[in-house]
């Protein structure tokens, strides 16, 4: 400790003498250009001395990150010339970045970690990984500062000796054209000197060297991607997409719209989960219970007396009819008649540029896997001997379960057990944590926990399952383990949403050496590209959101970035993503919420609006829940938004436009809402913002004001 306080205090005493005494006037271009040739004076009388003497001090800049290491190599050229001047800079900006390194790392690298060691593990993966490829990336094109490079990587696992070579490597080249453009300044005397046609091409290089210096970088990472295999000379096609989910028949929409040639691979059924076993079906499901529910509070709404005569296989063949009547959208006829050459088989990637699908092989130049995600079934003892059920077949019960088990308390979990509550089903519902939604702030998951329980669902929080077995006449028994103690459940069903994992098996990935995640997702960047860069991904099998409408938006980025990434790409933002769940009421995020503000540092103020006083909500006997709009403090910039009422699902897409627009609180404000409507809550929720911010001052003197004028 004694040491690291020692090193602080001395890096703090030479900053401080810095800038005391004004020492940066003399790393001032136009003050070595008006000394240049007394300088240059010097360098002739005691060539070594000079030298030496710029060699420390560029070490000195460089390991206290003080301002004037750019200048100084521009210095460099001027003094001593385009290979002295090179080699000079070379060395000490690499001497004095492994100082500056070694400095941070003593001083803060174990703080850090320690800290925040659970959300940097990602990270320090990947530098264990490829942490010598990232740093040249960074050191070739300088997106940051070189400074922040410095005390960046320093508190990543990265070895110094690793540091200090791709650092000389990496800042060479960068080193090379400003010491040159150096050499060039010198040899202004006069304006005419200013369209010396050398000096202008100095110049030229020196903008386009951090272009030159990425489009470089992608040339060697793309050899090294494709070391080993042999490219066609010649392609059948653009594209050539595995999978037809949500994001493939995006992408391959797009990538037909602009007239390109490509083929999508379905092995299995057009519109993947969202059709067949996911959105559509839950959806359908949910508005049938929910239509039950309202019957069920008739005289809430001035009905002394009604009920409604179901079966529940009426119920669930209403929900394959709605499968059917989207499905057409979805059809491979629909595709083909747009451009599209669907292909129904199991593709495999065999090269980063061929395909190979029923005993044919395709030759594309980009390719595109978006073949979703598969239920996660966890491996608890004697799960697998028990007829479960998961999202992709419980749509095919025909009769309604006496008792659902719920393995789960994500929103599937969530919207399917109070689903099947409103249907007569007895539902327990097993979560191993100590909140359902765990995404979700307490109090939303609270709130939703009540909502459940009202409906019948019996919720257990912190109940671990540990074991089933099935029981003679039927049915299961799911052993928990609850503080520390054990207790037995029976069930008819089990429903097992525990999540989804990437489906990622018999693709030929491994064989390419695309690199996953450790949950099995694969492995992309922000254009979408995976380790072998004609190869991206989207959708669940990319994640981290498994939403169709983030797989959509996924799709438009990969299908764009494969097509005309050689020109132009585009990063994938998920900043204005919004998501719900559609339990009733219902609950949808934008943005931060209290979690994730306070997880990561952020301040904020807190504006909340409850449904309990919105007219509309109360006409329709829905007037439960409340928004929650998080903005910096004193301003109306929307940082994130939660609402947890009725259709707030719709209700989001306001805030989303507003974020994504840059649309503040006082703007929502003064739009005028149609009246009554559910819609006036979010105007409502501005009104709280703009009345918790009033400027108190101002409105004193304007009470005194309106007193004198009576």
């Amino acid at each position: 400790m004694l040491k690291r306080i020692l090193i602080l205090a001395a890096v703090a005493a030479a900053f401080m003498t810095f800038f005391a005494l004004d020492l940066g006037q003399y790393l001032d271009f136009d003050y070595l250009q008006d000394r240049r040739h007394d300088l240059e004076g010097l360098v002739a009388a005691n060539p070594f001395l000079m030298m030496a003497g710029f060699f420390l001090v560029y070490v000195t800049v460089v390991a206290l990150s003080i301002p004037g290491a750019a200048v100084m190599t521009l210095a460099a050229g001027f003094l001593f010339g385009l290979l002295w001047g090179t080699a000079l800079v070379s060395v000490a900006s690499t001497l004095g970045a492994t100082l500056a390194f070694l400095i941070a790392r003593f001083l803060f690298r174990d703080a850090v970690q320690q800290r925040y060691g659970d959300r940097l593990r990602a990270l320090n993966r990947g530098i264990e990984r490829e942490g010598a490829f990232y740093l040249f990336a960074l050191r070739l094109v300088p997106i940051f500062p070189f400074f922040v490079i410095n005390i960046a990587m320093a508190l990543t696992p990265i070895k110094a000796l690793t540091f200090l070579v791709v650092s000389w490597a990496g800042m060479l080249p960068g080193t090379l054209v400003y010491v040159n453009a150096g050499t060039q300044l010198a040899r202004i005397e006069n304006p005419g000197d200013i369209l010396s046609p050398v000096l202008i091409a100095s110049f030229v290089l020196l903008g386009l060297f951090p272009l030159i210096a990425k489009r470089l970088l992608d040339f060697f990472k793309r050899r090294r991607a494709f070391k080993g295999w042999k490219k066609p000379k010649k392609f059948d096609r653009n594209l050539v997409v595995i999978g037809a989910g949500s994001g493939g028949l995006v992408a391959a929409l797009i990538a037909a719209t602009v007239k390109s040639k490509v083929s999508l691979i379905e092995r299995d059924r057009m519109g993947g989960d969202c059709l067949n076993t996911g959105c559509v079906p839950s959806k359908a499901l949910i508005r049938s219970a929910t239509f039950k529910a309202q019957v069920d509070k008739a005289d809430k709404l001035g009905f002394r007396e009604a009920s409604v005569d179901f079966d529940f296989n009426d119920v669930m063949a209403r929900v394959q009819r709605v499968i059917k009547t989207i499905e057409p959208h979805d059809s491979p006829e629909r595709f083909e008649s747009l451009g599209v050459d669907v292909i129904q088989g199991e593709g495999r990637v065999i090269s980063p540029w061929e395909v190979e699908v029923n005993g044919r092989r395709l030759t594309t130049r980009n390719i595109i896997i978006s073949t979703g995600s598969a239920p996660l079934v966890p491996p608890i003892p004697g799960l697998d001997q028990v007829d479960y059920l998961t999202t992709d077949t419980i749509w095919n019960l025909k009769k309604k379960p006496e008792r659902l088990v719920v393995l789960g308390g994500g929103p599937i979990g969530c919207e399917l057990s109070q689903s099947f509550a409103r249907l007569g089903s007895k539902v327990t519902q097993v979560e191993m944590t100590d909140q359902l939604l765990g995404r979700e702030d307490r109090d939303v998951a609270n709130f939703t926990r009540e909502v459940l329980e009202r409906d019948g669902v019996e919720v257990l929080l912190d109940h671990k399952a540990t074991a089933f077995e099935p029981l003679p006449g039927g049915g299961f028994r799911m052993t928990v383990e609850v503080g520390g103690e054990t207790r037995t459940i029976e069930g008819d069903e089990l429903l097992v949403a525990v999540g989804r994992r990437a489906v990622t098996e018999g693709l030929g990935l491994d064989a390419l050496g695309v690199k996953k995640l450790p949950d099995g997702r694969l492995e992309t960047d922000e254009y979408l590209r995976t380790s072998v860069p004609n190869i991206f991904g989207c959708g669940d099998v990319v994640g981290p959101y498994q939403f169709t409408h983030a797989a959509s938006h996924q799709a438009w980025h990969a299908a764009v970035n494969a097509l005309f990434g050689w020109a132009k790409r585009f990063r994938v933002d998920y900043r204005f993503l919004p998501w719900a769940t559609y339990t009733d009421p219902q609950v949808a995020r934008l943005g931060l919420n209290e979690r994730d503000a306070r997880d990561r540092g952020v301040d904020y103020e807190l504006t909340t609006y409850d449904f309990s006083g919105l007219d509309r909500a109360v006409a329709d006997e829905s007037n439960e829940g409340f928004i929650k709009v998080l903005t910096p403090p004193g301003k109306d910039r929307v940082l994130g938004v939660t609402i947890v009422g009725p259709q707030a699902g719709e209700l989001i897409s306001q805030f989303t436009i507003a974020m994504k627009n840059g649309i503040g609180l006082n703007k929502l404000l003064s739009t005028i809402y149609p009246y009554p409507t559910l819609g006036e809550a979010n105007k409502f929720a501005a009104g709280n913002w703009k009345k918790a911010n009033a400027p108190q001052g101002v409105l004193a003197w304007m009470e005194k004001f309106f007193a004198w004028q009576r």
